[in-house]
């Protein structure tokens, strides 16, 4: 096996994991304190005077909420729309709209027509659910919603949240996710013209 590739590849995680960090606004001393990662290490990873290891990568996935891919691949080029890939979490179909790190996150959600059991859950951030086609059903703390095309629905994630399926088709959603602090900008409302 050839290492040469595997080096080059190594010698480009430490400037990428820098632009993923500086792009977020994120200090050393706050990566470090949510990885157990010691600044003086980050930063040898980041200057290439250490090289990357499965110990140190993983918890920077996490921290960035990035696949382990995205750290050590080679950087896309092109339109990133083109590679999107879908997944399916709890039954569900999600294709990710957006790769940008520590930006407000897109994704379309396939929600099956099966009827599901809900099972709120909470978490930090803010969410924006906009219904393409078919009918959401929508629980927001002691709230059922039913929505449908073109409706949509903003929370605070730390409200107990679930949504699905009516039972009676399938869905598409539009899934619009800020983390605490991130929230979308709305521009304002155009003057009425008399």
């Amino acid at each position: 096996m050839n290492a040469t590739p595997i080096a080059e590849a190594l010698d480009l995680v430490g400037p990428r994991l820098k632009r993923i960090r500086t792009q977020r606004g994120v200090t050393l001393t706050a990566l470090s304190e949510a990885t157990g990662i010691s600044k003086s290490t980050l930063s040898r990873l980041e200057n290439g005077q250490r090289r990357p290891s499965l110990e140190l990568l993983l918890p920077l996935a996490h921290a960035h909420r990035l696949p382990l891919d995205d750290l050590v691949g080679a950087p896309e080029e092109g339109d990133p729309r083109i590679r999107l890939k879908p997944r399916r979490v709890n039954g569900r179909t999600v294709i990710p709209l957006t790769k940008q790190p520590g930006a407000v996150q897109a994704w379309k959600i396939v929600i099956p027509a099966t009827q599901s059991n809900p099972q709120p859950r909470t978490h930090d951030g803010y969410e924006w659910l906009y219904v393409l086609t078919g009918q959401m059903r929508l629980v927001l703390g002691d709230q059922e919603l039913v929505l449908g095309p073109g409706e949509a629905a903003e929370f605070d994630t730390t409200l107990p949240h679930w949504f699905g399926s009516t039972g009676d088709g399938p869905a598409e959603v539009l899934s619009i996710f800020g983390r605490p602090g991130e929230r979308m900008h709305v521009r304002a409302e155009a003057e009425d013209r008399a």
